[in-house]
Order: structure tokens, then C-alpha cells, then sequence
């Protein structure tokens, strides 16, 4: 397995990492796609990471901090770089970040669609509390809490 070199997402428009973690989101989550301002928003409250294999981007994270009820942390791997263990190193260090803010509580929130995302999720220990579409969306986004 290739270790993996991690990138924070700086909140700079135009600024290659913040445009790789666009381009991995928007390619699984397809159905909610952001723009390069709304992702120079989340940057500014939220831990965003890309992760490099040899230099080529293969996922990304977002670690949401702590509120009173939990810290959501999300790990996504592009589908040709899935099955490599990259899915595993970020999502242990999105966990350990989120910890280091204070969670006590952890959760995450996959698209219904991504079967292999649910599947990674279970097999983690998360649980479905909540289904929930987007207006306009057809497709649900399932929140999980780490049980």
C-alpha cells in the first residue's frame, strides 16, 4: 500500500488543491456539485484534505469540527483508486482529527447511490440515523453515526 501525502485545502481561490478536492467531490457526489466559492466557504470552517498517491489525487476529506451533538467526518476515494487502502488512511486520519477537536461523538453522511461508500461506512462501525434529499436532488444522502 502507498502511504499517502495529505494537503490542506487553503481557502484561495484558484489554488490547485482546493481545485483537486473539487474535482474528487464533485466526481461522487454528483448530484450536489460545488462551486470553487463554496469550497473556499467550507474551508474556512471546516478541515478539507487532499490525498496524493505519487503525486496524483485519489481522495479527499472533510472533517466538520465538533457541535454539541457530534464531529462528521467524510472520506472519499475516486472510483479508480478504490480497494488500495487510501479509503482507510483517510478516513483514520479524519477520525483522529476529529477527536483532536473534542468529538465525542462521530458521523458521516454518504450519497445513497455509492454502495461502496455505505459499505465502507458498516463495516466502520457507522449506523444510519437519517435519509434525506436535497431539493431538487433525486438522490438521498444518508447520515451515520459511529455506533
Amino acid at each position: 500500500m502507498t502511504d499517502l501525502r495529505f494537503t490542506p485545502v487553503r481557502p484561495v481561490p484558484g489554488e490547485a488543491t482546493l481545485l483537486d478536492w473539487q474535482h474528487i467531490h464533485n466526481s461522487i457526489i454528483h448530484t450536489a456539485p460545488l462551486s470553487a466559492d463554496e469550497i473556499v466557504a467550507r474551508a474556512q470552517r471546516n478541515v478539507l484534505e487532499v490525498a496524493y498517491a505519487d503525486g496524483v489525487p485519489v481522495g479527499c476529506s472533510t472533517v466538520r469540527p465538533p457541535t454539541p451533538d457530534a464531529a462528521t467526518v467524510i472520506a472519499r476515494v475516486v472510483p479508480g483508486s478504490r480497494r488500495r487502502g487510501y479509503g482507510e488512511q483517510i478516513y483514520q486520519r479524519g477520525l483522529a482529527r476529529a477527536r483532536e477537536l473534542g468529538a465525542q461523538v462521530i458521523e458521516t453522511v454518504v450519497l445513497a447511490s455509492n454502495d461502496e461508500g455505505l459499505r465502507f461506512a458498516r463495516q466502520h462501525g457507522f449506523v444510519e440515523i437519517e435519509r434525506y434529499v436535497l431539493p431538487g436532488d433525486t438522490v438521498a444522502f444518508v447520515d451515520l453515526r459511529l455506533a
